[in-house]
């Protein structure tokens, strides 16, 4: 018989805690401090973008072949799997840091994008109409997107001042960032970007108590903004007439066939959907394997997955606010709400346009559009939301640590 041997007492005591909750390692204070169900279900929504894309890339694929060059059927698939083994790290790396770190982050990265929002205009890439990229030889970066995380997290610090300084003009201040950045995006332009950018400044300003008066006159001026941008902006025009007067020829011509395109597409399946590579309106459909893809979700597996994912857009959201509720610290509160609201407005106005409830707008659905870009930046904002949230769930229990409720 073989004698069995022990480990070293040492030894023992190192590794036994190795992944419980009595692990005090970097590692396993994360994991336990993590809010491991909105982790989990930002990892449901990169698979279902893994299977949509490889189900959008033969149609785009097709798309941007031509005599001379062939792209291969699965080429984007291929590409955004590269994406995601390049921002899960990203994501779990950002989820780790110190509420302090991760905000010196954010402001630093709110400048670094702003001078490269800047840049687009004078040596950017035109594509579709719109020059909003930069290009890096590599890939393409669009500045825009990975201003947004930062941008809310700096706005939320700058309101999250106002506890210290009631005299500090922080709706001012924060509201001159926000005409800086949509000015910026406008001469892009991108006015589906400037939409986000505008609503989760207002969604931040009542989160953090402003006066009722304050956002009533914002609110008012909506309408005003929208006037505007109807009289003075090409795009927005063109894509309000197409929405507007659906039947009307040569108005806005384009938006007009990609808004019918991404109808047909997304009813095509009706309710269980044609089945995986059984689609064939996609392959009309323009852009399908980033702003359409949603319609290309419903061609194949039915608009049930389209409410599905729906419902996971849906619960993410509502799973950041529930956890807010008791919230003590207001800079991790206005940041949280803040990220939580981009993504879901960003979510909201994708499905909106392959649905056809709204105009036409350059907005790729989270985590499920294929894009280098796109999936670095929300990867990025999910791991300020998880670090925002993060929180150890013995440390409220204790007796010792005194609540609004109590003294």
């Amino acid at each position: 018989m073989t004698e069995q041997r022990t480990p070293p007492p040492k030894l023992w005591k190192s590794i036994k805690h190795r992944g419980g909750r009595g692990d005090r390692s970097a590692l396993g204070m994360w994991f336990w401090d993590i809010d491991r169900m909105l982790l989990l279900l930002t990892l449901l929504l990169v698979a279902v973008g893994l299977v949509a894309v490889g189900a959008a890339s033969p149609a785009a694929a097709t798309r941007y072949s031509d005599g001379k060059h062939v792209v291969p059927p699965l080429f984007y698939l291929w590409w955004q799997l590269a994406w995601v083994g390049v921002s899960l790290p990203v994501l779990l790396v950002v989820s780790m840091l110190p509420v302090p770190v991760a905000r010196r982050m954010a402001l630093i990265g709110t400048v670094a994008c702003l001078i490269l929002l800047m840049l687009v205009p004078v040596i950017g890439v035109q594509k579709n109409g719109a020059t909003r990229w930069l290009n890096l030889g590599v890939s393409l970066l669009q500045p825009s997107e990975f201003l947004k995380p930062f941008f809310i997290v700096t706005a939320a610090w700058v309101l999250s001042m106002r506890a210290q300084d009631e005299s500090l003009p922080v709706v001012m201040i924060t509201g001159g960032m926000t005409a800086l950045v949509a000015l910026l995006l406008m001469l892009q332009p991108d006015f589906g970007q400037t939409v986000v950018f505008c609503a989760v400044w207002m969604a931040l300003l009542m989160i953090s108590g402003t006066s009722p008066k304050v956002i009533g006159g914002l609110i008012a001026a909506v309408p005003l903004g929208l006037g505007a941008a109807y009289m003075f902006y090409g795009t927005a025009r063109a894509r309000i007439n197409a929405f507007l007067f659906p039947d009307a020829d040569g108005i806005g011509a384009a938006d007009h066939f990609q808004t019918n395109a991404a109808h047909d597409t997304i009813t095509a399946g009706g309710w269980r959907g044609t089945g995986p590579g059984g689609g064939a309106m996609k392959f009309r459909l323009p852009e399908g394997h980033t702003d359409y893809i949603f319609s290309v979700i419903g061609e194949e597996f039915g608009l049930i997955a389209c409410m599905i994912i729906a419902f996971l857009f849906l619960a993410i959201v509502v799973r950041v606010f529930v956890k807010l509720l008791d919230e003590q610290d207001e800079f991790r509160l206005f940041a949280a709400a803040g990220l939580a609201t981009q993504f879901g407005v960003q979510a909201l106005i994708s499905m909106a346009v392959n649905t056809g409830l709204a105009p036409s707008k350059g907005m790729t659905l989270p985590f499920i559009s294929y894009g280098g870009s796109s999936l670095v930046a929300l990867s990025i904002g999910m791991g300020l939301l998880l670090a925002f949230t993060r929180r150890n769930p013995f440390v409220t229990r204790s007796k010792y640590i005194a609540h609004r409720s109590g003294i």
